[in-house]
């Protein structure tokens, strides 16, 4: 991981100003708590109430009133581009050049070549962590296609454009983290390996949007995709494990499940406390009849799972390998991660 970040230089005139949204409360601690398109940063918030945002593109800072792209991107035209979330904590960007691995492995797949080094946007995520005084938030990281003509062409857009977001995030209300959340099996099927790689982290969420919108009209928060198979992929923004006769499970990446950071992180750290860790095919009689279960990801970070599809998992209550996990994933983020301030 690269250390020592450079200090990007500001171009941003001083005299503007912006008053800010509301600010949304801190994310949940485990297990508890041209024409132009203006950004409208509803989820991600200024990190201090009547501080303005300062959010990067292209090499430049801007506060939220003067963030714009153009309406011919094609990240907006066609949700062309490539993205990824990042949690800080403690004043450290947690996993950052894997996050970064990550956005150019997808880039790569698309053919999109981003227009910085990785190096340099490792650094430019700093910086705008440092303008927004970040301690602990979540950074979204956008890659588009750039401007173009109105046609699908991607060879009209001359060059990507880079946005960094430095805010806060809450994807689910802070009682889950403590009693567990309900989720529900949706009709809609994980993106086939050979139309849209599931593993590509696209701005074409669609496919995660339309099961999103059926686990809200079913009441649940979030939803369980299976792929074309009938086996578990993942959830609409997170990944999916069980606790089974001691032995952590989650999906194979074949499966459809993405290539989580987190998920990464949370079988290496059971792998660590000696339990053993598998990647089988998993059905939803495997869910039903799970010890324990649990989501991870970079925003929701780990949420316990107690109920899916009416089936109570385990005890009906977050389970003690979930509790370790939790506490173990706490520890580490305290101590890992790129240093945002000297």
């Amino acid at each position: 991981m690269i250390s020592n970040p450079t200090t990007a230089v500001d171009k941003t005139p001083k005299n503007t100003k912006l008053t800010s949204n509301q600010a949304l409360s801190p994310d949940p601690n485990l297990p508890a708590p041209g024409g132009s398109l203006r950004f409208k940063l509803r989820r991600l918030a200024p990190t201090l109430t009547g501080e303005t945002m300062r959010i990067f593109i292209d090499g430049k800072y801007y506060d939220e009133k003067n963030a714009k792209i153009s309406v011919f991107d094609h990240g907006l035209l066609y949700g062309d581009g490539v993205f990824e979330g990042i949690r800080a904590y403690h004043g450290r960007v947690f996993k950052l050049a894997e996050h970064i691995d990550r956005l150019f492995n997808s880039a790569h797949a698309i053919l999109l070549k981003i227009p910085m080094t990785r190096a340099g946007i490792i650094r430019a995520v700093v910086e705008c962590c440092r303008q927004n005084k970040i301690r602990d938030g979540y950074i979204r990281l956008v890659v588009t296609r750039g401007v173009g003509t109105l046609g699908l062409n991607p060879h009209k857009c001359k060059r990507p454009s880079v946005i960094i977001i430095a805010g806060k995030i809450q994807l689910y209300p802070p009682e889950f983290y403590q009693r567990g959340l309900d989720l529900v099996t949706v009709a809609t099927a994980r993106n086939l390996h050979s139309a849209l790689n599931p593993a590509i982290k696209s701005l074409n969420y669609l496919n995660n949007i339309m099961a999103k919108i059926e686990a809200l009209n079913s009441g649940c928060e979030e939803a369980i995709m299976l792929n074309s198979e009938g086996f578990v992929a993942e959830c609409t923004g997170d990944n999916l494990f069980i606790v089974k006769a001691g032995q952590l499970l989650t999906p194979p990446l074949s499966a459809g499940a993405l290539y989580g950071i987190t998920r990464g992180v949370v079988m290496e750290l059971a792998r660590e406390s000696g339990m053993a860790v598998g990647e089988p095919n998993l059905t939803r009689y495997d869910l039903f009849n799970a010890d324990e279960c649990f989501l991870t990801g970079t925003g929701a970070e780990l949420i316990p799972v107690v109920k899916i599809d009416g089936r109570v998992i385990g005890s009906g209550k977050p389970g003690p390998a979930t509790k370790k996990l939790v506490g173990q994933f706490r520890e580490l983020t305290k101590v890992s991660g790129e240093p945002i301030y000297p």
